[in-house]
Formats: structure tokens, sequence, C-alpha cells
């Protein structure tokens, strides 16, 4: 129960860490490309009381850490007007893209970390690894797994937006009608996850991606640690 504890403890701070700087970072490239509806409604802040959802962003990701299962998360979405960007087709792309890359940007601080975690402990002759070294691990895991869960084409996650951006236009407005059925389609795919475990659902669609981007990112702390 202590270890289970423990490790809430140190994966809460880097989800929340990870979620508040996703949905941030969605907001300033929105500002960017002409939408100030995130700035004017004070969704810029990194306060993570502003983003916090207690459903997805405590509730979901507690229940699934006590479980032993692959922690996730959301947060209140920061609100886009698609018609105030000054490219509506490519803006809607890049707003998307900006939340997984933040993620993806801060798992490479995160190995960073890892590295000069695992360099000084192999200074003080420590075997074991630290908290901090822990924490780093949890950091990068849950920014990847963020990044790449963000990526998948189903609605709403940021995925679809690209997708949606990349079709031709006939094709584009076909698939935003599958926008409605997005969190339908989501939800069928948790509840597979939970009840068929056999059918290995998470396995095959992102476990492999985060999986081999993980081996990047420890591949950096390695260099790191010498």
């Amino acid at each position: 129960m202590t270890e289970t504890l423990i490790q809430i403890l140190l994966i809460a701070p880097c989800l929340i860490i990870a979620i508040v700087f996703h949905e941030v970072a969605h907001g300033l490239a929105a500002l960017k490309l002409g939408d100030t509806t995130a700035r004017d409604l004070n969704r810029l802040s990194l306060n993570p009381l502003r983003h916090v959802d207690p459903v997805g962003t405590l509730l979901v990701p507690g229940a699934l850490a006590l479980a032993g299962a692959p922690v996730f998360g959301w947060a209140k979405p920061v609100p886009v007007r698609k018609d105030r960007l000054n490219n509506p087709r490519f803006g809607m792309m890049a707003v998307a893209a900006a939340g997984p890359a933040s993620n993806f940007v801060l798992a490479f601080f995160g190995a960073i970390g890892l590295g000069l975690a695992a360099m000084m402990a192999g200074q003080a002759g420590v075997e074991e690894p630290s908290l901090i070294a822990q924490a780093m691990v949890f950091f990068i895991l849950i920014n990847i797994f963020l990044g790449v869960f963000n990526l998948l084409p189903i609605p709403p996650f940021d995925g679809s937006h690209i997708l949606e951006g990349l079709l031709p236009p006939s094709l584009a407005g076909m698939y935003a009608k599958l926008r409605p059925f997005g969190m339908m389609l989501f939800m069928g795919l948790v509840a597979l996850t939970w009840f068929a475990p056999e059918l290995g659902v998470l396995e095959n669609t992102i476990g492999k991606p985060v999986e081999w981007v993980m081996e990047q990112y420890v591949g950096i702390s390695r260099a790191i640690a010498g």
C-alpha cells in the first residue's frame, strides 16, 4: 500500500504538468494564429486550477494507477474558435499538433533529468534508483503516452483535427460528420480494454509507438549518464 501511495504521489504532479502544458500549448498556438479566445478567458495560465477537470485529471488517473493500468487523463479543453484563425484549415492542424508536441518536448527534458540523476547516482555509488529518477521515468512515460494517445484520429482527440486538415475537402466534410460519435467510439475502446484484455487493444494501437518513443528517450538518458 505504501509503495502504491508513493507511486501516486510521484505520478500526480507529473500528470498535472503534462496536461496543463498540453492545454496551454493549444491556446498559445491559437493565439499566434489569430484566435485570442484562450487568452481572453485566461486559459493561458500555468495555474492547474484553471485547467483541472475533477474527473479526468484526478479521479480517472488515480483509479488507473491503483488498478495498475496505463495512466492517462484529460483537462478542461482550451476553447479554440476555428473561424477566428487566420487560416482555419492549417490553423486547426497546427493548434491540434501543438498539444502533443509540448508533451514530447517535456519528455525530452525529462530524459535529460533522468540522465543527470543516473549520472549523479553513479558518481555517488548508489545502485538503487532515487525517487527523483523514478519521478523522471513516470514523467517521460506519461508525456509520451499523452502525446501518442492524443494523436489517435478519433474525434475529439488532436489526431482527428490533424487528419481532417490533411484530407481533401470532400472527405474532410464526411469525416467531420463522425465527430459527434467520437466519444462513443473511444468509450467502446476503453470497454474492450477493460473487459477483453486478451484482445490487446492498447498494446496493438498505441502500445508499440509508446514503447518505441520511450526507447529513444531512454537512449538520450543513457548517453547523458555515460
